[in-house]
């Protein structure tokens, strides 16, 4: 509040004024006859009566006249203030509002007054804007926490984008606004109105500050209006913590510290089982992750009951990122792979390309070169994921036990190639993949990146891709084939079979280095750390990222609960992936659940982003910010309202002043008033 408010609220303390008049004014004694009196000696008076507020009512409108003025006074000085659109030449206009709701949301934003998160300050925000529509304006929702997702289609309907926004929730997901910005478009693409727009409500921390700024999409304008949002700020967080006997090997990421920040207190870690900290060391903060192991004393009870947890003493922007549960991990993740060494191998020498690109990953996978493909239920289950290159088919033992173990959650990564078209009588691939494969030598060149679902952004390049040739399935009509990419000519170059809680997935290219260079580009990385990731999550290792579904097909009786530190059930929502066939559940905060699943338990965690403790923003345009876009406007404009009181209060008390003069006549003359 400024100095000149404040002063002109001071005006209010006037308010004493009207006591001291009312209480100064006296009246002499009352006089009452009586004839006795008449033989006494007439004395001066010496008492008069008690001061004693008089005309009450004339009293109070008089103070609240007062007060009401120094309002009227202090208005030029209060300034209510919301975020609106520019129009142009008063047209209706399309917007979509991307709502940022990953953990770096959660940060303090640099607002004056009442403390709040950025999140909190995005979502009014919003509702603002609403308050600018007008009729015939359409407006759609977007919300940018990875993966991004639609929080309401494109409408008119403004009162039911006021609901969408009020139930909007702050998450512990990643950040991802590309793929937000470019959602917003597409929501838009349809419209009819000429004048379309993103409003981007975010911190711009999304891990890249040094990208460029965002794009708008084709034919529309990116507004984003909150500067007070965006700031660099200290934050450090516990990524993931697992228990290896007495020892706690705990990940902890921390963002760079802002130029100028002062040193802040020494930050230690805690082992804690349940309100006890059984152990807790002093640690040295490093930008960026860093590995700690943490040795549980051996007077500490470990009963395997209590849920251990590791937690950072506070001490930065966001507390929701400083405590993590401990799991204990069943080992690293067991990757079967079945190739032929000479038909693989690489002109530099060395392990085959898959055996080489794990190792390069650091996936944090064990990889078993197999000679062939099991045949036994004890050695498949041994397994998380089973790459299988060009095999000349399984035989009818492989095929019985490799289609149990898919469906008891096993993934299967299998390429077809010469090998596979040419398997002998007896000798195939269903039901894993169902129909015949044709290796054809006249592919078409490269892959349609428009149907690509498996490589994304790092299959760069793969619509250059040359190969020798390729293989041709001639399908059988299943609905639970999915084609995930397309060769150039429309044809399946990556097919997904869902089967019971497991997946296949075959590709029409095996990794032959004589057939393709294929195994050489920046997507077959891609495509092993995506099986890697489906493994871990069809199998039931423990820890994912916030805001990334577990898929939970195949169970009859599905239910999930996040657990507190007291042990206290949230249960979620279990929800159908789209298809409607696949049963999933997204974890939006980071932490502990419990997964029942056919009567059988599981535990799971929701981790957080590494990328979400980089709390500096990425870069906006000038023209991000125009004041032809908008901008911040008066809202709310009461002078006129308070004057208009203050003149109906001066009515008032020269009604009632009126009125007590004449009360006062009839009072000194009651005869006069009397009939004769």
């Amino acid at each position: 509040m400024s100095f000149l408010t404040v002063a002109a609220l001071a005006v209010g303390l006037l308010v004493v004024a009207p006591v001291i008049a009312h209480l100064l004014r006296r009246k002499p004694p009352e006089e009452v006859p009586f004839t006795a009196v008449k033989l006494v000696p007439a004395t001066p008076a010496i008492a008069q009566r008690r001061t004693a507020l008089e005309d009450r009512a004339l009293f109070f409108v008089r103070a609240i006249a007062v007060l009401v003025l120094a309002i009227l006074g202090a208005t030029p000085f209060v300034t209510c203030q919301r975020l609106s659109l520019a129009r142009q030449g008063g047209a209706s206009v399309a917007i979509t509002i991307v709502i940022d709701d990953s953990l770096s949301m959660r940060a303090a934003a640099e607002t004056e007054g009442e403390a709040r998160t950025r999140f909190a300050r995005a979502k009014e925000a919003a509702q603002e804007l609403l308050l600018g529509l007008q009729e015939g304006d359409a407006v759609a929702i977007v919300m940018a926490g990875a993966p991004p997702r639609v929080g309401l289609a494109a409408t008119t309907n403004l009162e039911a984008a006021r609901d969408a926004v009020a139930s909007a929730q702050p998450s512990d997901r990643g950040t991802d606004l590309e793929a937000a910005v470019k959602l917003a478009g597409e929501l838009m693409r349809e419209l009819s109105h000429v004048d379309k727009r993103v409003v981007v409500l975010s911190d711009l921390a999304d891990g890249g500050p040094t990208a460029p700024a965002l794009e708008a999409p084709e034919g529309m304008k990116i507004w984003v209006p909150l500067e007070e949002l965006q700031g660099a700020a200290d934050d450090c967080a516990v990524v993931g913590a697992e228990r290896h006997g007495r020892r706690i090997s705990v990940r902890v990421a921390c963002g760079p510290k802002p130029e100028g920040s002062p040193e802040g207190e020494k930050r230690r870690l805690q082992v804690l089982a349940g309100r006890e900290t059984l152990v807790e060391v002093p640690i040295r903060r490093v930008d960026g992750p860093q590995d700690i192991t943490v040795t549980v004393p051996d007077g500490a009870n470990l009963d395997t009951s209590i849920q251990l947890y590791v937690a950072l003493t506070a001490g930065d922007a966001i507390a929701e990122d400083d405590i993590a549960p401990v799991v204990t991990m069943g080992g690293k993740l067991r990757v079967g792979v079945a190739t032929d060494a000479t038909e693989s191998a690489v002109a530099t020498g060395g392990p085959p390309p898959v055996e080489q690109a794990f190792s390069a990953l650091q996936l944090g996978v064990q990889v078993r070169p197999l000679s062939t493909v099991p045949d036994r239920a004890a050695d498949l289950d041994d397994l998380g994921l089973l790459i299988v290159d060009d095999v000349p088919g399984f035989t009818p033992s492989q095929r019985r036990e490799l289609e149990g173990w898919v469906e008891r959650g096993g993934v299967l990564l299998l390429t077809l190639g010469p090998g596979a078209a040419s398997a002998p009588i007896g000798q195939g691939f269903a039901p894993m993949v169902p129909g015949l494969i044709r290796w054809r030598k006249d592919p078409p060149k490269g892959i349609n990146r428009e149907q690509d679902q498996l490589f994304t952004e790092a299959g760069g390049g793969l619509e250059d891709l040359a190969p020798q040739g390729r293989a041709e399935l001639e399908l059988e009509p299943d609905d639970e084939v999915k084609v995930l990419v397309a060769w150039a000519d429309g044809r399946p170059f990556a097919l997904e079979h869902r089967m019971g809680r497991g997946v296949v997935v075959a590709l029409t290219l095996p990794f032959d280095t004589h057939q393709s260079d294929l195994a050489l580009r920046p997507g077959f990385l891609e495509l092993l750390k995506r099986m890697a990731d489906t493994a871990r999550t069809l199998g039931g290792v423990s820890r994912s990222t916030a805001g990334h579904a577990w898929s939970l097909q195949g169970f009859d009786d599905v239910k999930v609960f996040r657990l507190s530190r007291d042990d206290d059930k949230t249960p979620l929502d279990v929800e159908l992936a789209p298809g409607g066939k696949t049963r999933r559940v997204v974890p939006e905060l980071a932490g502990l659940y419990l997964l029942q699943l056919d009567g059988n338990e599981a535990t799971r965690v929701a981790a957080v982003s590494e990328a979400e403790v980089d709390l500096r923003p990425r870069p906006a345009s000038a023209g991000q910010r125009g004041e032809e876009l908008g901008g911040v406007e008066a809202s709310v404009d009461i002078s006129s309202h308070i004057a208009l009181a203050l003149l109906a209060l001066m009515l008032l008390e020269m009604i009632i002043r009126v009125g007590g003069r004449r009360a006062r006549r009839l009072e000194a003359a009651p005869d006069a008033a009397e009939p004769t």
